[in-house]
């Protein structure tokens, strides 16, 4: 089963939350989901990233792909380095 670290859609119209999820990547995008592991609210001023790091790092080492947008908000959380020097 390939399973993708993505980004589902929650909150109100022209009021978007996103929650970091842990799916097949066959399901679609708001659908089923395997785990959350963190959330992303690009509203708040500063915007707010929280992502469980330890779960993050699990999925990330068992061979979960992160979307594009997620892997850039691994980046700015500081999981995607640490990340990096694990797998060296």
């Amino acid at each position: 089963m390939a399973t993708r670290i993505r980004l589902k859609r929650m909150g109100a119209k022209k009021d978007p939350f996103y929650r970091l999820v842990v799916a097949d990547a066959r399901s679609p995008r708001d659908g089923r989901f395997i785990e959350e592991i963190g959330y992303y609210n690009p509203i708040k001023n500063p915007e707010i990233i929280k992502i469980d790091e330890e779960k993050a790092l699990k999925w990330l080492g068992t061979g979960a792909q992160p979307s594009d947008t997620v892997r850039s908000l691994l980046k700015r959380a500081g999981v995607w380095e640490k990340f990096a020097e694990a797998k060296k």
